[in-house]
């Protein structure tokens, strides 16, 4: 009875062994790889529930929140170390604008050509959408040629709207970016009207949970390139659900408020000047920022209950870096019902507690979203920065080096080791 029982014992490890070697095919992955992720993520959960975000450390006096908003110097609190610039869009030298001309009525319909589509690969949405892109000026790469560079990991789970925009300005010459927040319907039209594709970041809510109690919301990229007054439609190129696919007006502003309407141009060199003008005012970085905390505090106001609109009042604030009275506006975001994967997109919050002295909110957030996100190099960084704060320096050390391992060579991540070693 023992020489069948070793056979089968030794059978079984060799189909192990022949296993795990097919899986490291490229196309046995391609195919599994997400499967085996979210099984992971599906029994991670299930051990330690995902819950809805936490609301505010209770701490004395906390500042109220503010809507009614003037410009002011920025908190004299410093951070026992210098910290990496992260706010949600990155400033990218620009020329002074000439003078706005007269805007001319737009077209009732305006349909640009789509380029050549192709569906995403997993978590892959921003190179995807920035390859459509790319393609409708003409280049002939396509999503692996740009997440091989900037998305190195296949289960990296986000793609930063600097990032993509960092991409262009690297690797094609000839070509400029701008980043901005706050836009409208009516500026898409302008840029779609002008012969300038719009790529957006907005939210969507998937098909299926990943977790017991998903609220299966999760943030997307979207190329605009047309619109049609009479449907009240603007088509998109989403390389998750399909080409041409249409939202109405209001629809597409809904979703884009998810991620304070932020939204990439990339446009021939040449034709500067006519973004310059199709932007206006909005073309500086600082007027811009103005405009759109002005919006989302109008929005708050208009509406108490709305998440968002008290989101995008603190990340517009942590941009002026009045972390004080950002970290307000998002406690007023957490006492409401914020979606459980924000954090995995967007980190002002981070910014705002840690600058603010509220390093018990900081940790809270950054446990929560590592527990949401396991591998989000962001919310490690700002661990790490939370447990220096701590004086807890080998684990500061460890949070930085495992942001560095599940996003290799990351700017910020490195500047902590480096900051840490040499102090």
């Amino acid at each position: 009875m023992k020489h069948p029982v070793k056979a089968l014992f030794l059978g079984g490890l060799f189909l192990i062994a022949l296993s795990i070697l097919v899986y490291q095919l490229p196309p046995v992955q391609s195919r599994l790889g997400w499967r085996i992720d979210i099984a992971k993520t599906s029994l991670r959960t299930l051990l330690h529930p995902i819950g809805a975000m936490p609301t505010a450390v209770p701490v004395a006096e906390l500042p109220a929140p503010v809507l009614h908003l003037t410009p002011g110097p920025s908190p004299t609190a410093t951070p026992p170390a210098p910290t990496p610039s992260l706010s949600p869009t990155r400033s990218l030298p620009t020329p002074t604008p000439p003078p706005t001309a007269t805007p001319e009525p737009l077209p009732e319909r305006m349909l640009l050509e789509a380029p050549r589509y192709e569906t995403q690969d997993w978590n892959n949405c921003g190179p995807a959408s920035l390859a459509l892109y790319l393609r409708y000026y003409g280049w002939s790469g396509d999503q692996f040629t740009i997440s091989d560079l900037i998305k190195p990991l296949r289960n990296d789970r986000n793609v930063n709207i600097d990032e993509l925009a960092q991409y262009v300005l690297d690797n094609l010459p000839g070509y400029d970016v701008a980043i901005r927040v706050g836009g409208t319907p009516e500026l898409l039209k302008q840029f779609i009207a002008a012969g300038i594709p719009v790529m957006i970041e907005e939210s969507f809510y998937l098909d299926e949970a990943f977790w017991y109690n998903d609220d299966r919301w999760a943030g997307h990229y979207l190329l605009v390139t047309g619109y049609d007054d009479a449907s009240g439609t603007f088509v998109t190129q989403d390389t998750f659900v399909a080409p041409n696919r249409r939202l109405t007006y209001d629809q597409l502003n809904q979703n884009w408020q998810s991620f304070n309407r932020a939204y990439l141009l990339v446009f021939p060199s040449e034709r500067s000047a006519d973004v310059q003008n199709l932007l206006g005012q909005n073309w500086d970085l600082d007027a811009n920022r103005q405009n759109a905390l002005d919006m989302a505090r109008a929005e708050a106001e208009a509406d108490p209950q709305n998440a968002l609109a008290w989101f995008n009042v603190g990340s517009n604030l942590v941009y002026f870096q009045r972390y004080n009275e950002a970290a307000a506006a998002y406690d007023q975001a957490r006492s409401l019902d914020l979606p459980q994967r924000m954090l995995r997109y967007q980190f002002g919050p981070f910014l705002a507690y840690f600058h603010s002295g509220r390093n018990d909110d900081l940790m809270a957030l950054v446990d929560y979203a590592l527990s949401v996100t396991d591998n989000s190099e962001e919310a490690l960084l700002w661990q790490g920065w939370g447990r220096y704060r701590q004086q807890d320096i080998q684990g500061a050390l460890a949070s930085f080096q495992k942001a560095l391992e599940y996003h290799p060579n990351y700017g910020d991540a490195l500047y902590a080791i480096g900051y840490i070693q040499q102090n």
